[in-house]
Parts: structure tokens; C-alpha cells; sequence
């Protein structure tokens, strides 16, 4: 991963960790302000309005940061480009509005949903105008390369909702309340953006119509394909919530609700891999760097999964616990149905990098086709076991659909061009994952108290995994190094000098040997370790 993608993605994690530790506090609250049943409602609200979008922006969004990353040698490339998404974000965010205000004016709203939520439909309508400019203030900044804008833009967006949100829901201002704070952090975000956005490129190009030769069609052809891709992805997303609402109870969704946010703690690292990659890999497409692409991509994938895995371990040790105190005893029926999703969120995790490189080639039928398969997997496996099995079918559903997005955007990244297990090391990674569960799962069941686990199950069982990573070779000993190495000082020039030298020292057979003996003892005394706890724990 060369140092300008690198610093991409170290902005983009760093705002999703941010973003995660201020969504990880508010989450329970609106839970527990809201109760189970409005909750439900809130959830279903936001996934009928994100599948709404994707026809409103997701072209406007992916094609406005691909096409300004390519910078072709054109007059005034980026200001047409800037220019011409602008004006198609209003007219298709008008349009959206309208619709949204017609549908809830003459029953449809209520036809579908029920009369109680035809309310919420207004305020979604102007949520669609703000939520566009937001989105395209944003994807226009990473266009330009310049996460270290956008990315605090989302941090801005979150804690903007929370500031209203949180009182207003508080004061009894129910679901209404918290989409009146998604409103509000939508204009400041979308205002604050485009601000900085007409610092680096004029907005008076708005006005300014491109020449002839400006590549309309190939924009458009992009953005349409964009459109159904997000769908499809979308879809995976939020079918299972708007299908669940319609055959189980407000609470149900709710519980089911709190477990996908919990399981998809698990992709803040792939998300911000592929809202980068996107336009990063562009840069390499353009070049015919298929190489370059190849090991990017593999090492991403081997990395992706060597981290998710870790985290879905460490999640399921500590379900029991982790639920009823997140989001209180209310949700403990949430426990079941986390522990269902964990394994295709992994899948799933696994597949985003891939996708986005797969997007950053401009060559969309591929994805598409994986996607659509996925997700037509999805809604069939969904529609089959939600009427039995409620919230619990929904998540063995989910969680197949979530899964094979990976096994079919491997043969997607094929077709397109690179490949993406070329030095995944997949089985060793699955061995790593096998072996350290054991002791991982043993110690969570040992400790005594919530809290205790809380503090000494992940970072001991971070520290069993890497130790069993490194034993099987699923890492080289440098590998840590030589991520740590991309990181602002001073960490980065004392993990670059840390790798320098292992490498050196490393670079012999017999040396590798000697390092390997030494971590299969430590690994097997940790093995037998985490056997004895579950012995000892099974005794008491």
C-alpha cells in the first residue's frame, strides 16, 4: 500500500473510529429513550429512506470522487466534472422531495406503511434535499484526495445528530425527534462542505456548460450502473429489516436491529478501505499497474480478514455480556440472532475492498453480477425463513447473503482483471482463527464479572491471536511493522526503522525457523492454556 492511499486510509479509520466510539454512546441511549417498539420504527424509517437514496445520490456520489481522481488531461477537467454533478444532484434531490411530499399527500405512504408513519415521510423529503448536498460536499472532497476534509465532515455529521437528537427524543419528542437531528447535522454538514469544496474549485462552474467533448454519456452510463450496484448492495442491508417489519412486531425489528449494529462494528476497517479504494485504485486502472493492483488487493483481503475475524471472535465470546449492557436487559433477544450474523459479516467484510477495486476499474457488469446473485440469494432466503422464524430467520438469511458476497466477488475480480486471494493466505488465516478461538472463548468464560471480562478479553485475545498469526505464518514477523510504519510520527519512523531491522535479521531461513519454534511454543502453552481455563470454568 504505497503512502498516498495509506494516509487516505488512516484519515478514514481515524474519523470511523471517532464516529464509532460517539455511535457506540448514543446507540443504547436512543435505544433505551426510544424503548424496543419505536426503536423498530426509527430503523425501519431509515432503511426504507436509505434505499430511497440510492436512486437519489449513490450515482452522483461514486461518479463525482472516480471521475475527479483520473484528473484526465482536459481544459478544466475538474470543474465540469464539479459542475456538471452539482447540477444533476439538484434536480434528481427536487425531484426526490416531491415524490417523497406526493406519495405521503395522497395515501400511498399510508397504503403501504400504515397511517401512523405518513408523518415522517415529510420530514424525510426535506432530509433528501440536505442529505444529497451533504453526501456530495463529501465524496467531491475525496475526489480531490482531500480526506483529511471529509472525513472530519462525518464526525461533524455525527455529533450533530446526537446534539439534537438525543435531548430532543429525551424530551418526548419520540422518532420524530431523532429524524429532526439527522436534518439538522445533514444542512451544517452539506453547508460546511461545499464551502470547502468552492475553495479548491469555483462553484460559479455550476453555470459554465462543458464543450462537446465532455464525456456525458460515459458519466452517465457510469452512474446508472452505479445506481443498480448500490441497490443491490443496499439491498442487503435493509431488505431484511423492511421485510421483518412487515411479519413480526415493532420490538422484534428493534432487538434485530441492535444486533446488526453490534455485527456491523465489524466492517469500520473494510468500509474505510473501500471508500478509498475507489478512488485510489482509479489512479492505478489508468496506468495498467494490474500488478500493483494484485497485491494491493490480495494483502488488503489477507489483512481484512486476519482483523474482522479477530473482532467476530472477540464478539461472540462476549455476546452474553456485550448486549444486556449496551443496550440493556430489554434487548437480551438480540443475543441469539448476533451470534447468527457474525459469520456472514465477515463474509461480507471481506467483500468490500474488493468491490471497490473492482469499482475503481470502471468496469461494472462484474460486480453487478455478483451483487445482484448475492442479493437474490438474500430476499429468496429472507421471504422463506422470516415468516417461520422471525427475527432469527432473518439473521441465518442475512447471514448467507452476507457470506456469499465474498465467494462471488472473487470471481468478479477475476473477470475485471486482478486477484484478490493471490496472497490471502486464507487457509492459514483460518487456522489462526480456529486456534486462537479456543483460549480467546476459554478466558471470556473464566472471568468472573462483566466488566472484568470487558477489560481483559480484548486486549489479551488481540494478543493470542497475533501471537498465533505470526506462529502459522498467516503474518510475517515485519508485516505489523510495516503497517504501523504508514502511521503520522512518531510512530511511523520508528516502525519503519522496527521493520527495517527484523527484515534484515529475518531474511534467512534458519533465523525464520528459530523465530517460528519460538512462537509454537508460546502459541501451544497458550492453546493448552485456554483448555485447561475451559476445564477448570466446567468443574466450578
Amino acid at each position: 500500500m504505497n503512502r498516498s492511499i495509506a494516509s487516505g486510509v488512516f484519515s478514514v479509520v481515524s474519523s470511523k473510529v471517532i464516529v464509532l466510539a460517539i455511535t457506540t454512546l448514543s446507540t443504547p441511549i436512543l435505544y433505551r429513550f426510544l424503548g424496543a417498539s419505536a426503536f423498530g420504527e426509527y430503523a425501519f424509517l431509515l432503511s426504507v429512506f436509505a434505499i430511497y437514496m440510492i436512486f437519489v445520490s449513490s450515482g452522483i456520489t461514486d461518479g463525482v470522487r472516480k471521475f475527479l481522481a483520473e484528473d484526465r488531461n482536459a481544459a478544466n477537467w475538474s470543474e465540469h466534472v464539479v459542475g456538471f454533478y452539482f447540477r444533476l444532484a439538484v434536480v434528481l434531490a427536487v425531484v426526490g422531495a416531491l415524490l417523497l411530499v406526493v406519495a405521503a399527500q395522497f395515501g400511498l405512504v399510508a397504503l403501504a406503511f400504515g397511517e401512523g408513519l405518513t408523518i415522517y415521510f415529510y420530514v424525510l423529503a426535506a432530509l433528501v434535499v440536505t442529505a444529497q448536498f451533504r453526501d456530495y460536499a463529501r465524496k467531491t472532497l475525496m475526489g480531490f484526495g482531500l480526506e483529511r476534509y471529509s472525513e472530519p465532515l462525518k464526525v461533524l455529521d455525527k455529533v450533530g445528530f446526537v446534539a439534537v437528537a438525543i435531548p430532543l427524543v429525551y424530551a418526548g419528542a419520540g422518532v420524530m425527534g431523532a429524524l429532526a437531528g439527522h436534518l439538522f447535522a445533514s444542512v451544517l454538514v452539506a453547508a460546511v462542505g461545499l464551502v470547502i469544496v468552492h475553495r479548491r474549485v469555483s462553484l460559479s462552474c455550476v453555470f459554465s456548460r462543458p464543450t462537446a467533448r465532455f464525456p456525458r454519456t460515459e458519466l452517465l452510463t457510469f452512474n446508472s450502473l452505479s445506481i443498480v450496484l448500490v441497490f443491490l448492495l443496499m439491498s442487503l442491508y435493509h431488505i431484511d429489516i423492511v421485510m421483518l417489519q412487515r411479519f413480526a412486531e415493532s420490538s422484534a425489528v428493534g432487538n434485530y436491529r441492535a444486533a446488526l449494529t453490534l455485527a456491523e462494528f465489524l466492517w469500520f476497517v473494510p468500509l474505510a478501505l473501500q471508500t478509498v479504494y475507489v478512488h485510489s485504485t482509479s489512479e492505478l486502472w489508468s496506468q495498467n499497474r494490474h500488478r500493483k493492483i494484485t497485491d494491493l488487493a490480495s494483502r488488503t483481503t489477507r489483512y481484512t480478514f486476519l482483523l474482522t475475524a479477530v473482532m467476530a471472535v472477540g464478539l461472540a465470546a462476549l455476546a452474553d455480556i456485550v448486549v444486556p449492557l449496551y443496550f440493556g436487559a430489554e434487548a437480551e433477544p438480540a443475543i441469539e440472532p448476533l451470534l447468527l450474523l457474525l459469520p456472514g459479516a465477515l463474509g461480507f467484510a471481506l467483500a468490500r475492498p474488493i468491490l471497490a477495486v473492482s469499482q475503481g476499474n470502471g468496469t461494472l457488469r462484474y460486480p453487478i453480477a455478483a451483487t445482484g446473485t448475492a442479493a437474490v440469494i438474500n430476499v429468496v432466503l429472507n421471504a422463506i425463513l422470516i415468516p417461520r422464524y422471525g427475527m432469527h430467520g432473518a439473521a441465518v438469511a442475512t447471514s448467507i447473503g452476507y457470506g456469499t458476497m465474498f465467494a462471488f466477488h472473487c470471481w468478479s475480480a477475476r473477470l475485471v482483471g486482478f486477484d484478490p486471494l493471490a496472497d490471502a493466505r486464507f487457509g492459514r488465516v483460518i487456522l489462526t482463527t480456529a486456534l486462537a478461538a479456543v483460549p480467546i472463548v476459554a478466558l471470556s468464560t473464566a472471568l468472573s464479572g462483566p466488566w472484568l471480562a470487558l477489560a481483559v478479553v480484548p486486549p489479551i485475545g488481540f494478543l493470542i491471536y497475533l501471537i498465533f498469526a505470526l506462529l502459522v505464518g498467516a503474518l510475517d514477523p515485519a508485516e505489523p511493522f510495516e503497517i504501523l510504519a504508514v502511521f503520522p510520527e512518531p510512530i511511523g519512523s520508528r516502525a519503519e526503522s522496527i521493520r527495517s531491522r527484523l527484515e534484515t535479521r529475518l531474511g534467512g531461513e534458519t533465523s525464520r525457523n528459530w523465530v517460528q519454534h519460538l512462537l509454537f511454543v508460546a502459541g501451544l502453552s497458550l492453546l493448552l492454556s485456554g483448555l485447561a481455563l475451559g476445564v477448570l470454568d466446567g468443574g466450578v
